[in-house]
């Protein structure tokens, strides 16, 4: 008997080996995802994001607060191009700061609930969680899920692969790709501080432009510097650049491109004005992650600062995501 109990035993324990003993389902893990995300109170995350749309890749840091139920900050900056941005959401509305040009503003935004944010904790695990065809595999300390994307240019960038750490479901690494399944936007967590105390100012719109200034000086007006034109890399098929016209303002000059064909739009762009006071101004839109800035975009247009430069994409026949791809496709793009 003891033999055949022995035997048994064996049995049993080379099917754990096989069978991988304590291992989490794909079920299992986002059942535990969605229990840490109703208990947690926030966080506080560091990233390094990489763009691979333009000639060279471009780097980011990335700084994310967010204190439940709705409080955000997060601030995007490139240190080589002396680029700063930050999005806040406090109990007065959503705010995008230009902290260079003393820019603010407002909007009435469900943000983030709209869409999927590639670096907010939650807007990951919600993408994870909702969709019911996620590829999934397990590493030594990792768990690794590839899911469909819920981006406002989801048409553009459909898939995405995201890392969690096996330890505490934190995120680790996010891939973004294209149709062709080519990685163009990468976003590596460096470090994830869940529960994380926030003091009473941590999202006040007025202490948050003054603290970016401190660490990204207010540009100096330079409507005398030479305007460097730039011009998208993506534009829908059948639609080309037919016109260029070049208008003297008060600050320098406007450059208005004109692109005809099957969809139209205008492309807008001129030195930015820094202004002399900070006081917000309301849009009628929604703030949208350009992955290199933050724009404004409604409708019918897209607007966005870049570089000490404003940029305007206007047409009656882009969609959103058409808007958006042409604008991202600009980031590191020179013609003049």
């Amino acid at each position: 008997m003891w033999k055949v109990m022995g035997g048994l035993l064996s049995c049993f324990f080379v099917l754990l080996l096989i069978t991988g003993c304590g291992e989490k389902s794909q079920e299992d893990v986002k059942n535990s995802l969605d229990a840490k995300l109703e208990e947690m109170t926030g966080y506080k995350a560091n990233a390094k994001m990489m763009l691979k749309t333009g000639k060279e890749s471009q780097v980011y840091d990335v700084e994310i607060w967010h204190s439940k139920p709705s409080y955000y900050r997060v601030n995007l900056k490139n240190a080589a191009k002396d680029q700063s941005q930050m999005i806040l959401r406090n109990d007065e509305g959503v705010f995008v700061l230009t902290p260079a040009l003393n820019k603010s503003f407002r909007f009435q935004s469900d943000w983030p609930q709209n869409s999927s944010q590639a670096y907010l904790y939650e807007s990951l695990a919600r993408d994870i969680m909702n969709d019911k065809e996620t590829m999934f595999k397990t590493t030594k300390d990792s768990y690794i899920f590839e899911t469909k994307t819920n981006y406002q240019n989801s048409a553009m960038l459909p898939r995405q692969e995201i890392t969690l750490n096996k330890k505490n479901l934190t995120p680790r690494l996010v891939k973004i790709m294209d149709t062709d399944a080519n990685v163009l936007i990468e976003i590596e967590f460096s470090k994830v501080e869940l529960n994380a105390k926030f003091d009473k100012g941590a999202f006040d719109t007025k202490r948050n432009m003054t603290g970016a200034q401190m660490e990204v000086p207010t540009l100096a007006q330079n409507a005398n510097q030479p305007l460097e034109i730039k011009l998208p890399t993506d534009t829908p098929a059948g639609t080309s650049l037919v016109e260029e016209k070049e208008m003297k303002t008060e600050n320098g000059k406007r450059i208005i491109l004109t692109y005809g064909g099957e969809k139209t739009f205008t492309l807008i762009q001129e030195r930015a004005v820094v202004k002399e006071t900070a006081a917000s101004t309301f849009v009628d839109g929604e703030p949208v992650d350009l992955g290199y800035a933050i724009g404004a975009i409604s409708q019918q247009s897209l607007t966005w600062s870049y570089g000490g430069v404003d940029f305007m994409l206007a047409s009656k026949d882009l969609t959103k995501e058409e808007m958006v791809m042409v604008a991202r496709s600009m980031e590191g793009q020179m013609t003049k």
